[in-house]
Parts: structure tokens; sequence; C-alpha cells
């Protein structure tokens, strides 16, 4: 059986963010295909030292590992980029030390197919190389950054608008090499064909799936402190909480939404709840607004609230975040932009609100309607189980990288 080489921006575990999630399952699905062989980047040495565990849980059938502490910055990144002409994003992830790795790897006979997860790491592959080559865009990455370009003013408008057409190019090149281009969602696939025009490109859907075993309201795990908890009705975001789009979701509902929540409903309280709050966020904290930080189990927090929300207003691909409360069977609130891409009936499964006064008028009507927003939490649990196993999810992946084709000619 053929051996593979899994390229990723960062170390694929533990599976702590919604990158991670993703590119463990993927890992971890492909080391029951074959030997997979693992180069990547890690954002510190605590990251890096989780090779040792990550080994452990494949079970032996991690091969070589080559993973490099990423420390190029970003003012860094940007003056490189403009010398080179290249994105910003390729700029920051480039390594003297990775690319001897990958070659190397590539040479040996029995490596069959390489899988890149995330566009920054197709520079590493050859432009003639020999095996099946599967990238996972995962998302339309130069889209985000032309969507920040168009939220945003100064400077970074034009450093954003840059980045969008740099990376398009770069997007699209790799595609147009690839044997399989692969995104999380339709949504996403159907963009990337519509700003590519790739008539000829292999361009596949993906899904993300959700650890119905882990993320069950019946599971063992620590419940939260009734002390921490507080009294009250606790409203709910999980997430990366130095990422630019959960700064502006939470900001937005801080601001906007719970004054008008708070006004019907005095006691209420919006916990967020992630690592590395950036300090726009940290200045949220107050009467009505809990800052968490990093939390021992997300899933305490999540069973604790009587609403998640997910207020997004750029958001790519499919949110993990909303898959772990629909799983959690909680109920949620969601913008336009963080539901597209779920597989899920808005008004059954969850409530999809737009603006702020939408967004309050569906909280406070799930606080008033506890058996409402019970059924909608349970109906939530239902579609997960239905349609979001990872099992099922990762099934093509065998298929998409030839894996069964040579199994069968064995």
């Amino acid at each position: 059986m053929a051996d593979i080489l899994f390229l990723a921006h960062r170390i694929p575990y533990p599976p702590n963010r919604g990158d991670k999630i993703r590119s463990w399952h993927m890992l971890k699905h492909l080391a029951g295909l074959g030997r997979v062989h693992l180069a990547c980047f890690a954002d510190d040495d605590a990251d890096a030292a989780h090779l040792d565990a990550l080994r452990s849980a494949l079970g032996g059938a991690l091969g070589e590992a080559h993973v490099e502490v990423r420390r190029t910055g970003k003012f860094t990144a940007a003056a490189q980029a403009l010398r080179t002409d290249r994105p910003i994003s390729l700029a920051m992830f480039d390594s003297a030390q990775m690319r001897p790795f990958v070659t190397k790897t590539l040479a040996r006979a029995d490596i069959g197919a390489v899988f890149v997860f995330s566009g920054q790491m197709a520079q590493f592959v050859p432009e003639r190389v020999r095996q099946r080559f599967v990238m996972d865009f995962v998302d339309v990455d130069s889209a985000k950054f032309a969507d920040y370009a168009g939220e945003g003013g100064g400077p970074m408008r034009w450093v954003h608008a840059r980045e969008a057409v740099k990376l398009l190019a770069f997007e699209r090149a790799t595609a147009a090499r690839a044997d399989a281009s692969l995104f999380v969602s339709d949504a996403e696939a159907a963009l990337f064909k519509a700003r590519t025009e790739l008539s000829n490109a292999s361009i596949q859907v993906v899904q993300n799936g959700i650890d119905l075993d882990f993320y069950d309201p019946r599971a063992a795990f620590d419940r939260l402190p009734a002390a921490e908890r507080g009294k009250g009705p606790l409203v709910v975001f999980t997430g990366q909480m130095d990422y630019a789009p959960n700064v502006a979701a939470v900001t937005g509902f801080a601001e906007r939404v719970m004054p008008l929540v708070v006004q019907a409903r005095p006691d209420a309280r919006f916990a967020i709840v992630g690592r590395n709050p950036a300090a726009a966020v940290a200045r949220l904290a107050g009467p009505s607004v809990i800052v968490t930080g990093a939390v021992a189990d997300i899933r305490s927090w999540i069973a604790a609230a009587d609403i998640v929300v997910a207020p997004l207003r750029i958001a790519r691909g499919i949110q993990n975040k909303l898959l772990e409360a629909m799983a959690m069977a909680r109920p949620v609130v969601a913008s336009p932009e963080a539901f597209r891409g779920i597989d899920a009936e808005p008004g059954r499964d969850l409530i999809v609100a737009d603006t702020a006064p939408d967004q309050a008028g569906a909280v406070l009507h799930l606080l008033a309607n506890p058996d409402y927003a019970a059924g909608i939490g349970a109906a939530a649990r239902r579609r997960m189980e239905t349609v979001y196993r990872w099992e099922a999810k990762l099934a093509p992946l065998a298929h998409i990288l030839g894996l069964d084709e040579r199994q069968a000619a064995a």
C-alpha cells in the first residue's frame, strides 16, 4: 500500500481549534488508509511539543515527521511579499527547512500521494510532482481578504485588497495543477469556480463532520460550577478570540445586541469563551459580559449555555462552533453568514437572524419559551447525528487520493 505525505500549515493536534479539527480528522482518516508522513508548522514550541501525543494517537501509523515552529512575523512577511511580488500568506509560511524535507520525502518510491491542507502549503509541492496531488483549500482564503478589504479602511484596506488579488492568482494556479481541489462546502466550491473560471479542474466538496461521542450532552465531562455559571440566562460564544472575524462578531454582539437583551432580561450575561482574547475583546468584560480566556473543556460552557450565538459577519466555509453547539443539543442563534454551508433547517434545527434587533428578539424569544428552545436543541442534535458523522463525510477520500484504485490493482 502506498504511503501518503501530509502537509499542514499548523500541527494537526490537539484538535482544539477550527482548522486543527478538520486537519486532525483528515490525518487520522488517511492514517487508516496507509502510512502517513507529516510536514507541518507549529505556532510555538509548546505547540510543536504535541508531536509525541499525535504520534501516539495515530497508533504507529505516522512515519517521518518534520514539525517546524513558524517564526516569521506579519511585518517581516509583508516586506518579503512586497519585495518578491507574492501574497503575504505565502511569505509568512515560507521556510528553507521545510522544502528539503518535502523534496526528500517525495523522492521516496513508496510515496503514492501528497495531501496538502491549507493553501499556503502548496508552495512546497514541486511543479511536476509525480504523486497524486490533492489540495484541501478548505475555504476560499482570497475571498476572506476581499471581505476584509470591503469592511476596512486606511492602509490595511489596500493591504487586504492586494492580498485578495495575489492569493487568488496563486489559488487558481494551484488548483490548475492539482489532481483534485477540496472545499468544505458547496458554497465555497461554487465561489471558487466562479472566481477562478477553471473549467477542467477537479473541484470537490468534503464537508466537516463532528465527533458525536465527544460533543454529546450525556458524555462524561466536568460541568460548569454553579458559582462560575452564576444566576440568570447565559448566552455563549465560543472560538479563537484573537481571530479577527470572531473579535468583530463578539464586539458587535456585546455592543449592539446585549443592551437590547438586558433591557428585557437585566440578569442575562454574554460569555465569550476561547483562548487568546484580543485587547478589544478583553475590554468588553463588564457586568453583563464575561471573557473567560482559555478553558479546560469547551463543553462545560456549551452545556451551561441557555443559548449559543454565532453572530459572524465574515465567515468562510462551515463554522465548527455551530456543529459543536448543535451536537450538544443547545439552541443556536446564527447570522446568515455563519449559517452558510450548514446542512440544517432554520426554524427547526437553529434560528437564523441577521440584524441586531432580530438577534436580540430571537434570544429573548428562546429565553421566554424554554420548551421551544429545548425542542430546537433536540432537533439540532438529531440533525448532527443524521448528516454530520466524520466517518461518512471522509469516506470519499480514498477514491479522491486514488488509494482504492491502487488497492484494487494490488
